[in-house]
């Protein structure tokens, strides 16, 4: 299905665009990633290495195994997020080459590199927050994330039990889902020439990553393999809520659009993401650093090349921009505020189409 954005009036991003270029020009400052990236990279890869190999090595009680788990699980959401995420919309670094490499990286942590970009970087940030369109907002039915979406009585009680299931995401990715859109993708003559290679790979990754994070243990460890399992799977759930909670923040909340495929957008591109997306929390240092800069969401949908480390300098001139033009910059100051939002969407969601609060 064909989707495509009014190209009549594109003065906002051509105003933005040459405000963004005149920042960088005055400051000097280069796009893509610089120390700060480099050594962020660093310390999560030692954050979710580092635990693995003392598990390994040590003599520690199955306890503490336990903990390094859940550390490994935070990292792991945190490589997600920053590393792996910049990498693949090639905003690591200027030379093409390593975005290329560090974008496996998502094979590295089970997932597949190919179908992240296909869902994310071209579906997801192309028709943002449109049903039918945007496969972030697909999960088989079980949860309703648009108004658009088919409803069933137990989307009733999804903003209780949604929280439990996004525990569950980055499982489905290391075990069925990868497979599943591959799959799909036979179908598409966009990517069915390139897919045997993409079967290999797709392949070979997953053997290694079971191999290292569950095949080694089960070879150097002296407890019950369903020891392992338990680990494996939390380190999973951890990393897995992390990472959904952080996107569902951006773009199930209060505020912004939810359209369908079968309706001609109204605005152009760069307005549209403005109104399908929400920033959160801006003002955390902490969770600017560990997120990936992802709760200035606005600011990636709009420039997704750029490094995240440029997103707090950006935002006010992206705010700016959007007021001059009267478009919407859709903001919850901090991060309960858009975890309270989120509830209430899936809680409006979730209700019978024709009972829902206007």
């Amino acid at each position: 299905m064909i989707v495509r954005f009014k190209r009549s009036d594109e003065s906002f991003q051509k105003n933005l665009q040459k405000a963004l270029d005149n920042h960088f020009t005055s400051t000097g400052v280069s796009r893509k990633g610089n120390f700060k990236m480099y050594l962020k990279s660093f310390l999560l890869l030692t954050a979710y290495i580092l635990p693995f190999v003392l598990i390994l090595t040590l003599p520690i009680p199955v306890f503490v195994m336990w903990l390094g788990c859940v550390i490994m699980g935070f990292a792991y959401a945190g490589l997600g997020m920053s590393l792996m995420h910049d990498a693949c919309h090639g905003s690591f670094s200027k030379y093409r080459i390593v975005n290329q490499v560090l974008a496996y990286s998502m094979n590295f942590l089970g997932g597949n590199r190919f179908n992240w970009v296909i869902q994310h970087n071209v579906k997801h940030h192309t028709f943002t927050n449109i049903h039918g369109a945007d496969e972030d907002l697909e999960n088989g039915n079980v949860i309703r994330l648009s108004p658009h979406a088919k409803w069933y009585k137990f989307h009733r009680f999804q903003h209780i039990y949604s929280w439990f299931l996004y525990t569950l995401g980055t499982l489905s990715w290391v075990t069925f889902k990868d497979f599943k859109q591959l799959i799909k993708l036979n179908d598409d003559p966009r990517y069915a020439k390139n897919l045997n290679r993409e079967w290999v790979i797709l392949i070979v990754s997953k053997i290694l990553y079971y191999a290292y994070i569950i095949g080694i243990p089960a070879l150097i460890l002296n407890i019950p393999f369903w020891y392992l399992i338990i680990g494996f799977v939390t380190l999973h759930m951890v990393g897995g809520f992390v990472l959904s909670v952080t996107f569902q923040l951006a773009h199930v909340v209060e505020g912004v659009d939810h359209s369908e495929s079968s309706e001609s957008p109204e605005n152009s591109w760069a307005e549209h993401q403005l109104r399908t997306t929400s920033n959160f929390a801006r003002k955390n240092w902490f969770l600017t650093w560990y997120m990936g800069g992802l709760n200035f969401q606005v600011e990636h949908h709009l420039f997704p090349h750029i490094c995240h480390i440029h997103y707090p300098d950006l935002s006010p001139i992206v705010a700016e921009q959007a007021g001059k033009m009267g478009i919407p910059y859709n903001d919850q100051p901090g991060f309960r505020n858009a975890v309270r939002s989120h509830y209430l969407t899936l809680k409006e969601y979730g209700r019978r189409p024709s009972m829902r609060v206007a």
